[in-house]
């Protein structure tokens, strides 16, 4: 599943923990979630950075140190890369999810702050500037239809999903499956399979491509390309099809990469992010 593979593992040892940060002055938010987690690091213009399914803060670290002048926001979904499940072990979650980050936003007194956001992150954000409560919107390698990433629609994948979620979580054999998906996704043998199974269940079941007209923020869509010249025409092609609701978005295929861009192309990813930040 290209969603959630990532070809180079980004935490390293004990140090990570379950934040997944090393290095730097780490301050806990004034905030408190059943949902979420919030670390706030460095010092300026305020970013939220949002981790992707079965992943940690840990993913931003080279991003961190490589952009001083930014107070980061780093979100940790609760059941992912050792923090407890809490409110995510069962029923929906992007939604109550993305309603929780905003509640932070304002409890923080953020003013409209630019998110940034990974997979399922990138489904976060998009909601969050569906919303308006952030500036601008930056979507790293996520398409509006979590379905689509494996060559489905919220209407074909989403009765399935459901179905599957009960599979992976009520039975050994698709935990054992379960395991085997996210096992080089960072933060995995960590996180809770319940909340994996919720997330990849409301993921197939949504849709925000119709929504991407009323997006009146500035968008930003980062996506992955291998090194086949077809095959990143191909994938190009669909992202500018799926997002080409989003009036003036700005897409940039980045590549050769796996879903893990910050990881396989992190001088190229700083450098889009820093343009994506100056505005």
């Amino acid at each position: 599943m290209t969603m959630i593979m990532n070809r180079r593992a980004l935490l390293s040892g004990s140090a990570a923990a379950a934040l997944g940060l090393w290095g730097g002055t780490v301050r806990a938010a004034p905030y408190a979630s059943r949902r979420i987690a919030v670390t706030v690091r460095g010092e300026g213009r305020d970013v939220v950075l949002i981790p992707g399914l079965a992943s940690g803060p840990g993913i931003w670290n080279g991003l961190l140190s490589a952009l001083p002048g930014y107070r980061f926001h780093l979100i940790h979904v609760r059941g992912f890369a050792g923090l407890p499940a809490q409110a995510n072990q069962s029923g929906p979650l992007i939604q109550p999810l993305a309603d929780e980050i905003a509640r932070y936003i304002t409890a923080a007194g953020l003013n409209r702050p630019p998110v940034i956001g990974h997979s399922m992150g990138g489904t976060l954000a998009l909601k969050l500037g569906l919303s308006g409560r952030v500036g601008r919107v930056m979507v790293v390698d996520m398409l509006p239809a979590g379905a689509a990433m494996v060559g489905g629609t919220a209407s074909g994948l989403g009765f399935l999903a459901d179905q599957l979620s009960s599979y992976l979580t009520g039975t050994a054999a698709g935990r054992r499956y379960l395991a085997q998906i996210v096992a080089q996704t960072p933060g995995a043998k960590t996180s809770d399979p319940d909340v994996i199974a919720n997330a990849l269940r409301d993921l197939a079941n949504l849709d925000l491509g119709p929504q991407l007209s009323r997006l009146t923020v500035p968008l930003h869509v980062v996506f992955a390309v291998g090194s086949d010249a077809q095959q990143a025409a191909a994938i190009t092609r669909r992202f500018r099809e799926a997002y080409a609701g989003a009036k003036g978005a700005v897409l940039k295929p980045i590549g050769p990469s796996g879903h893990m861009v910050m990881a396989d192309q992190p001088a190229r990813f700083l450098a889009l992010c820093r343009m994506f930040l100056a505005g």
